[in-house]
């Protein structure tokens, strides 16, 4: 990114400031709704990609550390990871991530991202109107981690597909650190790849755009309190509307064939 304009560097730093409000905002979101915005400023994504998963594993790492400090000691609350639903998830995903990182298996992409996107929208408005959609067939959630996995596995924005899933099955109190700690889990992974294939993790950027970050992230944190304290019809209409969002980005962005 050495050759890129002042403006442009300032356009980065404001998407990385949204970055960090969404992913600790919801628990999801930061590359999915900030990589289509960065790429219109620098149309490289294996220059914002290292600098996204770094930035969920710092931030990630740090809020569940915070929320969970103490508790492990006088065991008399909860984590706010739901570790047993996360092993058991993680193990429906490990292979199809795994695929998905080394390039085992290549799909058509435009047509994977629009069923992809297609049933995120499907999942979305059913938020939206208070009518959360019940696949009612572990066979459906099984196909649709699977796909979650490959997707975040190939480029990180496989998020909207599994959120898709485990909404339905953990409290709003436990989701957002629970997705933190599968997120971490599986970027490590993609992370590793990277370094592995001798991609550049654009340190130097990381001291300017990691306090960006997590401006974002203190936000995303107060915003988040308030979800929690609304019922729970406004916090799944609100998670609903972001889902809509990625999948009306998504689609558009496969329409118009960018």
């Amino acid at each position: 990114m050495s050759d890129l304009h002042a403006y442009q560097y300032a356009l980065i730093g404001l998407i990385f400031v949204w970055s960090g409000f969404v992913r600790s905002g919801l628990g999801f979101g930061g590359a999915v709704l900030s990589l289509p915005f960065l790429l219109l400023v620098h149309n490289d994504p294996l220059v914002f990609l290292p600098l996204i998963a770094i930035h969920l594993l710092v931030f990630s790492s740090l809020t569940i550390a915070i929320n969970n400090r103490g508790r492990s000691a006088t065991g008399s609350l909860v984590s706010t990871v739901d570790w047993p639903y996360l092993w058991r998830i993680l193990g429906i995903m490990i292979v199809p991530k795994l695929v998905g990182v080394f390039g085992l298996l290549t799909l058509p992409s435009d047509i994977m991202s629009a069923i992809i996107f297609v049933i995120v929208a499907f999942y979305s408005v059913s938020y939206i109107v208070n009518r959360p959609f019940r696949s009612g067939s572990t066979t459906v959630d099984v196909v649709f981690l699977m796909l979650g996995g490959y997707i975040s596995g190939t480029s990180l924005i496989g998020a909207p597909l599994i959120i898709a899933v485990v909404a339905q099955h953990i409290p709003k109190e436990r989701l957002r650190d629970t997705l933190f700690a599968l997120w971490f889990i599986l970027v490590t992974i993609k992370v590793a790849a990277f370094v592995w294939a001798g991609v550049d993790m654009q340190w130097i950027h990381h001291l300017w755009l990691l306090p960006c970050a997590a401006i974002g992230h203190v936000i995303g944190l107060k915003f988040h309190q308030r979800m929690l304290q609304a019922e729970t019809p406004v916090f799944f209409q609100v998670l609903g509307s972001v889902l809509l969002v990625i999948s009306v980005m998504g689609l558009w962005q496969g329409l118009s064939g960018d």
